[in-house]
């Protein structure tokens, strides 16, 4: 692994965070508001290093950016389709990825490993590459430990169900192992214990 340049490292980790900061959707945290997309970026990460603490230098930079400014593409700008889902989906993914490079570029990181951030954020390579994994891995555990819980009421049991099972199914055996056991509400408890477990192996 390429030494890396500590302090250009944290200024583009400070940078990342400083626009995510500018989040206007806000989240309660022990009665202290945070913004939503800074908070996320931050447990991405978080999740990242537990589940390989040898993480790369361009797997950290893509899990505190991959997401970068997720507010300025909003889901209905696109129809409330499945396509509609998916275009949106491949346009946050690319938005996100210039965000990231327009950062990287102006910290003179090395070209390889801007492409290689920007691979793992537009999921080139998944789920053959064992990076890009640990990033899906870290965005499912995130999302079942503090989004979930805000959709079940929308989506119902039935649907609920459905997109864990799918959620299930991208995440290595070791991910699924440590979302067993995340502490969750009552609702997505109560959907959780339908799963069948042996099914993911």
């Amino acid at each position: 692994m390429t030494p890396r340049n500590q302090p250009r490292f944290d200024e583009a980790i400070r940078r990342f965070d400083l626009a995510n900061s500018d989040d206007p959707r806000i989240e309660l945290v022990d009665g202290s508001p945070q913004s939503r997309e800074l908070l996320f970026s931050r447990r991405v990460y978080d999740w990242v290093l537990r589940l390989n603490p040898d993480a790369s230098e361009a797997l950290l930079l893509a899990a505190r950016s991959h997401t970068l400014r997720r507010w300025m593409v909003p889901r209905d700008q696109y129809p409330k389709t499945t396509s509609g889902y998916h275009s949106w989906r491949n346009a946050l993914a690319k938005f996100h990825a210039e965000q990231s490079q327009q950062i990287l570029v102006e910290l003179e990181f090395d070209p390889d490993t801007i492409s290689r951030v920007t691979a793992l954020i537009l999921r080139t390579q998944f789920p053959a590459d064992p990076d890009s994994r640990t990033l899906e891995d870290a965005d499912c555990l995130v999302f079942l430990e503090t989004k979930l819980h805000e959709y079940v009421a929308e989506w119902g049991p039935e649907k609920t169900l459905r997109i864990l099972r799918q959620t299930m199914a991208k995440m290595t055996p070791q991910a699924r192992s440590l979302a067993r056991n995340l502490q969750y509400s009552q609702a997505v408890t109560d959907v959780v214990r339908q799963l069948d477990w042996q099914k993911f192996g």
